[in-house]
């Protein structure tokens, strides 16, 4: 197996008052392949969402280690958790969290611009990912201009724009009705077929949950579930 994360012993607690402790992980354990298509599944307050962020540096964790390529992500500074999140992980939340006063170019440019690409090299892989996701007739628009499921398209662009190793995408469907959720999800299955990136996604949804190659489900912070079925 080509694995190209791996998660060992990972515990969190939260502690958000003096008297009780939040259990959110418990001795988490797996190995995800590169370019695999994984989702996270289980019910709310499972674990998902704390998971993801722990695999993203966007979190810590309390106990355990991330390995991400090879390289140690535990105990790295913020500064080092910045650059490897710049360069090698693409996010997608929920919220889509685009920047509203960006047009939908700017905001899928962004990253690269922080990665110092040429204004060429961002347009040509701007015209390129647009094109894939079916949204570069929107390019001058601003996010408050587009559907929900558009802004989630563009946010979609905008973390592969940047040629990540990594997406993680947490209920990126959610606000979504079933029929652009399943269209997104085909056009995220093809983006991970055709640039080889490797996708981690949290889901409720059983329709999005079935396009998954890797299945782990989650209850009450622990692993309960964990199989391929490509």
């Amino acid at each position: 197996m080509n694995t190209f994360l791996t998660i060992k012993h990972i515990g969190k607690t939260f502690q958000p008052d003096k008297e009780v402790e939040v259990v959110a992980l418990r001795d988490i354990n797996l190995d995800i392949e590169r370019g695999a298509f994984v989702v996270l599944s289980g019910p709310s307050g499972s674990g998902k969402t704390t998971l993801l962020n722990i695999i993203g540096g966007l979190d810590d964790a309390t106990a355990g280690e991330v390995i991400l390529d090879g390289k140690l992500l535990t105990g790295l500074s913020e500064v080092e958790l910045s650059g490897i999140r710049r360069d090698h992980i693409g996010f997608v939340f929920q919220a889509y969290n685009l920047i509203p006063v960006l047009t939908v170019k700017e905001n899928i440019e962004y990253i690269m611009k922080l990665q110092g690409r040429s204004q060429q090299e961002c347009d040509v892989r701007c015209l390129e990912v647009t094109q894939k996701l079916d949204i570069d007739m929107l390019l001058g628009k601003l996010p408050n201009q587009l559907s929900g499921g558009q802004q989630q398209r563009v946010a979609v662009a905008r973390a592969v724009a940047a040629t990540p190793k990594l997406i993680l995408a947490d209920e990126p469907t959610a606000n979504l009705d079933s029929k652009t959720a399943e269209s997104l999800m085909n056009l995220m299955q093809r983006l991970n077929e055709e640039e080889g990136v490797t996708i981690i996604f949290s889901s409720h949804d059983p329709l999005v949950i079935a396009k998954a190659k890797h299945s782990i489900i989650l209850k009450d912070g622990k692993v309960i579930a964990d199989e391929r079925t490509g």
